[in-house]
């Protein structure tokens, strides 16, 4: 997949007049057109109060559905340069599981035969060949703690301190775009990749639910890689839980 890519919200109650044969009120007559009075005012008020109501949640619905509209063309990557905004590396804390387990024993099957009946661009299988290329990794583990990243790969732990180093906009063939927001290692530590870069459908600060990792050596070089994103969702999500918040999506 080719891209490129580039730096970086008076109520008005009518009494009625009750008239007597003689043309003089009785004073139970009065009575009754003073509860009339209230009532008619009593009732207009709490029509009013009733509308004013409903226009309010009426309103507060179309900002909802507004939001979620703009949140979901974000997510699929249509956004402007303006709305991209710094984040840091809080936004990522956590004990994160890999997905790519669940592939392997058939957890996420379900989510493979969601995107045939829905999408129909792809078979159960071809969309798990598909996913297979992109989730796999041998770093089955990564915990964030403040600016320290530790990987857990093949039983072994490897931390290291990183440090904000700007984002990237990426646009791809399709014409949708993407965000990497991307670390660099404080100081050189063996066995360390020098950059690591997120992407998690968010272009600004926000508490990430899940997240594509890419990491390696060479900044520029990892920006083109497309095709092999290692994702990442909480450690004390199981399998089906991840599956069904994948087809949520």
């Amino acid at each position: 997949m080719k891209f490129s890519y580039a730096r970086g919200l008076s109520v008005l109650a009518m009494s009625s007049l009750l008239v007597g044969c003689q043309g003089e009120s009785t004073s139970e007559e009065i009575n009754i057109a003073e509860e009339s009075s209230v009532s008619s005012t009593s009732k207009g008020s709490s029509s009013e109060a009733q509308k004013q109501t409903s226009e309010s949640h009426t309103h507060e619905h179309d900002l909802d559905h507004a939001k979620d509209e703009e949140f979901q063309k974000i997510y699929e990557g249509y956004f402007e340069d303006s709305q991209v905004k710094d984040r840091s590396l809080s936004d990522w804390q956590g004990d994160w599981q890999s997905v790519y387990p669940y592939l392997q024993d058939g957890t996420l099957d379900e989510v493979f035969a969601y995107k045939e009946k829905h999408n129909g661009d792809k078979t159960a299988q071809q969309y798990k060949e598909y996913y297979n290329k992109g989730y796999e990794t041998d770093v089955d583990r990564i915990q964030i703690e403040k600016d320290t990243v530790t990987f857990f790969k093949k039983g072994e732990e490897l931390s290291g301190q990183y440090i904000y180093d700007g984002y990237e906009i990426l646009t791809y063939d399709a014409g949708n775009r993407g965000v990497r927001y991307i670390f660099k290692l404080a100081e050189e530590a063996e066995g360390l990749p020098q950059y690591i870069q997120f992407s998690d459908h968010s272009i600004d600060p926000t508490e990430a639910s899940h997240y594509h990792l890419y990491w390696g050596d060479d900044r520029k070089a990892l920006l083109k890689e497309v095709t092999n994103w290692p994702t990442y969702y909480p450690a004390e999500m199981d399998g089906h839980e991840i599956a069904h918040e994948m087809m949520s999506h």
